[in-house]
């Protein structure tokens, strides 16, 4: 379980990371980066999923738990803003929306990080 737990946050580290920068880079939201953002939150939530069966008492109240909580959600966010600002082909909104997708994954990157020292730690 810790195996699949683990491929599947890393893979939301690639995907949602491929999405934010990319994006940045080319200076407006794409389709092909409202895809690579659902696959990231997917992952996220499979990761999620399978390391709440691998700790004793699923949810743990502590700043990993909270910060992780709070990533899953920002990260939502994100996908149905894009996915809103994809379909109404709104121009303003796609060439401003990397810089609150840097945001979502700056905090997600410390859910990531705290819990892999965490992990660690134990």
């Amino acid at each position: 379980m810790l195996r699949y737990a683990i491929i599947s946050i890393t893979s939301s580290l690639l995907f949602y990371t491929i999405g934010v920068w990319s994006g940045k880079k080319q200076g407006e939201l794409k389709n092909w980066h409202l895809f690579v953002f659902y696959l990231g939150l997917a992952f996220d939530i499979l990761g999620t999923v399978f390391m709440s069966k691998l700790t004793k008492g699923g949810f743990q109240f502590n700043f990993h738990g909270l910060i992780g909580l709070l990533s899953i959600i920002l990260m939502l966010l994100n996908v149905v803003f894009a996915t809103i600002i994809l379909i109404r082909n709104d121009k303003k909104l796609k060439s401003i929306f990397h810089k609150f997708s840097i945001t979502v994954w700056f905090i997600w990157l410390i859910s990531f990080i705290s819990g892999a020292f965490l992990s660690m730690s134990h």
